[in-house]
């Protein structure tokens, strides 16, 4: 566990791809199975085990170490996780006996406010906070029983201290072990790893690990392993699951391509690119790309084929392969094919498109009901053909799986799927138009569900990944608003030491009359990394109350902080009193220049929702069915 640890806290401080590669191709190379299998499921997000709650965490250490002194801690770092690793007692401490040495936790005392107040009496609490601090970041001698070297513990390995969790234990562990005895294996293991291992292992634990790395990249250096490109990983991945041992022994040459048994396989799909600027499309060429809506739905792919026995399978999978066919059932008939289609769900009542808040009741049901069946029916307009009749595709030019697709779909003439309709267009300028009013160029009633457009060029092949220059999207301009910031929060990882998420709100009328702030969302980037400093410092001068690591700023009509905030949608919320929320908001700008008293009223935000509310079915929401 101790060299995972290491191995992701090198990753998280190194910025270059190529170096982050050599660091994981390293790694793979020397780790043996089922360690490595078990960290690439890690870094993919690939692992399931019981996770921790961060009640329990806090509850093993304040066991160990005085609780006001860890919530002051913990308050001052900002993440849970990596306070934890830092003040967690290099000697267990069996029963915290109540002592000058060990006193006993005090559950009376509350949480504190912050550093900057209601310590009274806590100064000795802090200097030995500090105190400690430096004593594990001082090098000590080895003589000494110091801690340099790359796993300092494992110097003091014996009768009673026991090694190191491997991460193949750690997991197996968590995969096996009933509810009831995870806190003591936790605290067992924390007991013997390093300060990065307990760190990773918190993060591990509590589903809260991001390790620098994208899933591709760990793709490509497994594959480097054995000369393989990361494209023929991702066509073998989704048959495989940790510690992915067939997978290393493939890429090493010690054993043969992993095959799967599914008729009906999910095949990695290909991503595209944003448009940015307006600029960017001055480097494209309009003859060489073919454009169709971006809808605003779910990607999805439909996969059929048949088994051994030859009976007709049926899948319909997610983006990330997830096997979504169980919530989809009124899909999964349309499956009478033999090939995998790429496409946008969606609901279609009378021939038109819903709204994304309309889709959204149709998405994480554990059970499917007959009614939602009825009322929200699922639809796939299609984008692409990867697979038909036995035949791959996707090594083919998109001009010539647009045809096939237009024949499969022809074929299937089935209510539940049609196709994706391509956007005429001369030059950007006459693209630019259509994307700002698709009602006029041919979507009709259809256009609010339409987020942009897609660009595809002609000649490009089916690449799994998001490969650069064959398919660009080009989103339509986002909903504005400018709305007073409410409260700041210190960010995670390298943003921990700033006040980094922001929830902000809008003006309303208040019950007991005149005005008020609601909140309607959070955001946590659009700035730069200079913009962000002077937020911080913002929040630092402006704090009214304090709620352990969140702060309440200053906001009234005389006096706060305008943030102009972009979004993509709006839906109804019981977590915020304004009781809606914003799809996808970041900071736009900071209106350092405008009164907080001219930022905009909940009004704007509910005639975009009216929108979306109004195709709801006419028995209502049917949230109660969930």
């Amino acid at each position: 566990m101790n060299e995972f640890a290491h191995l992701l806290d090198r990753l998280g401080y190194e910025p270059r791809r190529n170096a982050k590669l050599r660091l994981l191709q390293d790694y793979f190379a020397r780790t043996p199975d089922p360690e490595r299998g078990f960290a690439l499921g890690a870094m993919t997000g690939t692992l399931s085990f019981r996770e921790a709650k961060p009640a329990l965490i806090r509850g093993l250490v304040e066991a160990r170490i005085d609780p006001l002194l860890f919530r002051l801690s913990h308050n001052y770092v900002g993440d849970l996780a990596e306070t934890t690793a830092l003040i967690w007692p290099t000697t267990p401490v069996p029963a915290m006996e109540a002592g000058p040495s060990h006193p006993r936790p005090h559950p009376e005392v509350p949480a504190p406010a912050g550093l900057e107040g209601g310590l009274q009496g806590s100064r000795s609490l802090l200097e030995a906070s500090f105190e400690a601090s430096a004593r594990a970041e001082a090098p000590q001698d080895e003589e000494q029983g110091g801690m340099s070297g790359a796993h300092p513990r494992q110097a003091g390995i014996g009768h009673n201290n026991p090694p190191p969790p491997t991460l193949a234990e750690v997991v197996e562990t968590l995969s096996t072990i009933p509810k009831r005895e995870l806190p003591g294996h936790l605290a067992t293991w924390l007991d013997a790893l390093d300060e990065t291992g307990r760190w990773a292992l918190l993060k591990l634990v509590t589903g809260n690990l991001r390790v620098g790395v994208s899933a591709r990249l760990a793709k490509t250096a497994v594959g480097a392993l054995g000369g393989y490109e990361a494209d023929e990983v991702e066509e073998v991945w989704h048959g495989l699951e940790p510690p992915f041992e067939t997978l290393f022994a493939w890429v090493e040459g010690r054993a043969e391509r992993p095959e799967t048994l599914n008729p009906a396989p999910f095949r990695p799909p290909m991503l595209s690119h944003p448009i940015e600027e307006r600029d960017d499309l001055d480097k494209l060429e309009p003859e060489a790309f073919s454009a169709e809506w971006k809808w605003d739905g779910i990607r999805v792919q439909l996969v059929g084929g048949r088994d051994r026995a030859g009976v007709q399978v049926g899948k319909v999978y997610s983006r990330t392969g997830e096997d979504i066919t169980h919530a989809f059932p009124d899909l999964a008939g349309a499956i009478t094919f033999e090939g995998a289609l790429d496409g946008e769900l969606l609901i279609l009542r009378e021939g038109r498109v819903q709204s994304f808040n309309v889709l959204q009741q149709r998405l994480n049901r554990k059970a499917v009901t007959g009614k939602l069946l009825e009322e929200f029916p699922a639809h796939v307009r299609a984008y692409d053909l990867l697979t038909s009749d036995g035949e791959d595709l996707r090594p083919e030019p998109f001009s010539t799986r647009r045809e096939r697709l237009e024949q499969v779909i022809k074929r299937l003439d089935h209510a539940r799927v049609d196709i994706s309709p391509l956007v005429p267009f001369a030059d950007w300028e006459a693209l630019a138009a259509a994307r700002a009013d698709p009602a006029s160029v041919g979507a009709g009633e259809d256009a609010d569900a339409i987020e942009g457009v897609m660009l595809k060029r002609r000649n490009s092949p089916y690449l799994p990944g998001r490969p650069k220059g064959p398919w660009w999207k080009w989103k339509r301009e986002p909903h504005i608003v400018d709305a007073v910031m409410m409260y700041a929060q210190r960010g995670h990882g390298k943003r921990s030491s700033f006040y980094s998420d922001y929830t902000f709100g809008v003006w309303r009328e208040a019950p007991e009359g005149g005005d008020e702030l609601v909140p309607v969302g959070k955001a946590y980037h659009g700035f730069t990394d200079a913009e962000l400093a002077k937020l911080d410092r913002y929040v630092r001068n402006h704090t009214t109350k304090r709620f352990g690591p969140v702060r309440e700023v200053a906001h009234g009509r005389d006096g706060g902080l305008v943030l102009e905030i972009a979004f993509e949608g709006v839906q109804r919320s019981t977590r915020h009193k304004s009781g809606v929320a914003m799809r996808f908001p970041r900071v736009s700008r900071i209106r350092w220049d405008k009164p907080p008293a001219e930022a905009d009223r909940i009004d704007v935000l509910e005639r975009i929702l009216a929108r979306g509310e109004k195709e709801i079915a006419p028995g209502g929401s049917l949230q109660e069915d969930a």
